[in-house]
This record gives structure tokens, C-alpha cells and sequence, in this order.
């Protein structure tokens, strides 16, 4: 996912948002007849922020006052955590000339949570890939294939383990820059629901672009029906049915450029080459508790290919996954078994893996 940044264009990237979100949330199927309970107070609400179209709706008698709770969360972490706001807590220490930066609670458990991914994928996940992005043009409209020698010369900068967090301390070194937005979202979701919560709300959804932080199940008490986007043209891969957990899709297809030569680009870079990353699959959805977690895992393991997302799988647990790689292949572990159905006419072949 491109970083955290102001609302610039905002007419633009509004008309686009729904190419942009690898999951959508879909309707309930209708019953057939019968009594219905009377559907709860219902409130809608949809905003710009952290460079995405987000839409929330929410279930219950304090459902407008949860909603914008939600909305004023997620606004307060975007003022924190913005790579291009010279007030944010981020730019501040990307351009404090490798000096300490007292930092904010909420932008120190980002930070930790974050260093602690990328030391657990390996790298594959590395929140110093700003400047190499930003080379390619992807936090911009002016998309380009940089040159060799200035992909290897910003790549000398790109290592988390040179970030040093201590307390509310943050330091990063001179020519580094630190971007969250394969993390930010994700976490904003996280305490956007927990807002939601707090007002008493028990059903609701909430969409942040690629992200989905299902509160609760529906009114009614039956599961979300979320559907993953397909990798290669419009339209839906398949449903997922869930309740009360993030649903985060990661793809080449959000932000991507073609050459002249018609060759694609897109915007997931593996930290080790500066390159887009090509490690087989073209898409990747997390389901877990915590839209943190999920906004992490998708984009380290289309960085990391389908076998080394596998063995994370059973290794530490905690999370399902459905792998879409570029021959077309369904990948899904067991937890996801009966709650995926594949789309009206899709062919692709769907294999369950197992611990």
C-alpha cells in the first residue's frame, strides 16, 4: 500500500476508490418470506483520509455518535503518522537529521508493532522503503522506472534495524525515512472499532480502502459477506463470509504503472531489490482479529511468495489466508474451508492447505 499522506487530489482519487479496495463489502441475501425482525438504527458515514475512501456503517441507538468517534480516531492517527505533514509526528523524525524524536504513545506502539513484523518476515516488510517508493513515483503522479544506480544508492538506506525506538524515543538515522502505510491503516481500524465499541455498538462495518474491520456480525446475528476483488479485471474472485475480525487484501493491481514497453509495475517494492515484487502471487487476503496484523501479513507475503507465506502460517498461527498467484491458483488455509465460495463462473482451482 502507497504511504500515509495528505489529502491532495481529492476529487480524483475519490472517482477511482472502488478500483483501488481488494475487498468490498456485499449485500445480505434477502429471506424468502416471513416475519423479520425490525432492523436497528442505522447510520452511514464516509470520508477521505490516510490517501484512501473510507465508508463506515454502523448498528444501534449510539450508532452516528460511534461513527464519529470512528472517524475523529482515524483523522487524529493520519495527523500523527503522515509521511508529507510537516506537523506529523512522522515527518518530524524522518527530517530531524538522525536526532531523537519524543513521540506520541500511539505512534510508539505503531513503531514497535511494526519493527517487530519486519523482524519476524524477515525484511519482507521493511517501514524504511519510503524513499525507493517515492523514486518509482507511487506516492505521486509522476510514475517512472528509476535508474539502476539510484535504486542502489537509496537502497544503502533501507534497513529497519538501523530504527531505534527507546520509551517514546524515536530515532531515524540521517537520509532514512520512515513510511507506515503498509501498517497504518490497518491499525486505524483496529482503534476505529474500538471506538465503535465503546459507544456500545455491536454490529458494524467498517471499510478503509483495502481493509474491512468487521464489528460483531449483522443485525440479524448472520455473518458479513465480503468479497475479494479479482486480481485481473473487475469483478469479484469469490465471498467470504466472517464476522468480528479484519479482512485486508494486498495486490499489484491497487497502484501500478505501464511502460512503454507494456511492461507493469506496481507499487508493493521487495525491500531486498527496490523492484516491484515478483514472488508469484497476485494477490494477497488476511483474515485475522486485529486489521494490524492482517494490514502487515498481506503486504509481507506478496513480497515473500506463496511457500514462505505458508510455512508463516504454521508457524505462528493466528490468522487465515487465501493466496491468489498469477496462474490463476486459489490458495486458502483450513480456517477458511467452508467460508469462502468461489464467484459465479469462476474457474480457478481453490486448494485447502493444512497444518
Amino acid at each position: 500500500m502507497t504511504g500515509l499522506q495528505n489529502k491532495r487530489e481529492k476529487g480524483l482519487i475519490l472517482r477511482g476508490w472502488k478500483m483501488l479496495a481488494g475487498v468490498l463489502l456485499l449485500p445480505a441475501a434477502l429471506s424468502g418470506c416471513g416475519w423479520v425482525n425490525p432492523q436497528p438504527a442505522e447510520a452511514e458515514n464516509s470520508f477521505f483520509a490516510m490517501n484512501t475512501y473510507m465508508s463506515f456503517t454502523a448498528y444501534g441507538e449510539e450508532a452516528e455518535a460511534a461513527l464519529s468517534d470512528a472517524e475523529e480516531r482515524v483523522e487524529e492517527l493520519e495527523a500523527l503518522w503522515s509521511v508529507t505533514d510537516e506537523e506529523s509526528e512522522i515527518y518530524r523524525a524522518n527530517h530531524s537529521g538522525g536526532e531523537p524524536v519524543q513521540v506520541s504513545e500511539e505512534t510508539a506502539r505503531l513503531v514497535s508493532f511494526t519493527l517487530e513484523m519486519a523482524e519476524k518476515t524477515d525484511g519482507a516488510l521493511d517501514p524504511a522503503i519510503y524513499p525507493v517508493l517515492e523514486a518509482w513515483g507511487f506516492t505521486t503522479d509522476t510514475k517512472r522506472v528509476p535508474a539502476q544506480e539510484e535504486i542502489d544508492a537509496l537502497l544503502e538506506h533501507v534497513d529497519y534495524k538501523k530504527i531505534t525506538l527507546k520509551g517514546n524515543l524515536l530515532t531515524v538515522p540521517e537520509g532514512m525515512e520512515l513510511d507506515f502505510g503498509a501498517v497504518g491503516k490497518g491499525y486505524a481500524g483496529d482503534l476505529a472499532a474500538r471506538a465503535v465499541r465503546a459507544q456500545g455498538v455491536e454490529s458494524a462495518i467498517l471499510s478503509l480502502g483495502g481493509n474491512i474491520q468487521a464489528v460483531g456480525s449483522r443485525p440479524d446475528g448472520t455473518a458479513w459477506r465480503v468479497g475479494v476483488r479479482s486480481p485481473w479485471e473487475d469483478g469479484t474472485l469469490g465471498v467470504l463470509k466472517v464476522s468480528d475480525c479484519a479482512v485486508v487484501t494486498s495486490g499489484g493491481y491497487e497502484n501500478y504503472f505501464e511502460d512503454e514497453d507494456g511492461n507493469l509495475y506496481w507499487h508493493i517494492l521487495d525491500p531486498a531489490t527496490g523492484y516491484p515484487a515478483d514472488s508469484g502471487l497476485a494477490s494477497v487476503t488476511i483474515v485475522c482479529p486485529e486489521g494490524r496484523l492482517g494490514d502487515a501479513l498481506s503486504t509481507a507475503f506478496f513480497v515473500m511468495g506463496p511457500q514462505k507465506a505458508e510455512e508463516y502460517w504454521r508457524e505462528e498461527g493466528g490468522f487465515e489466508m487465501l493466496l491468489v498467484t498469477k496462474e490463476g491458483e486459489i490458495l486458502i488455509t483450513e480456517g477458511l474451508a467452508g467460508r469462502f465460495t468461489p464467484g459465479e463462473g469462476r474457474t480457478e482451482t481453490v486448494s485447502v492447505l493444512s497444518r
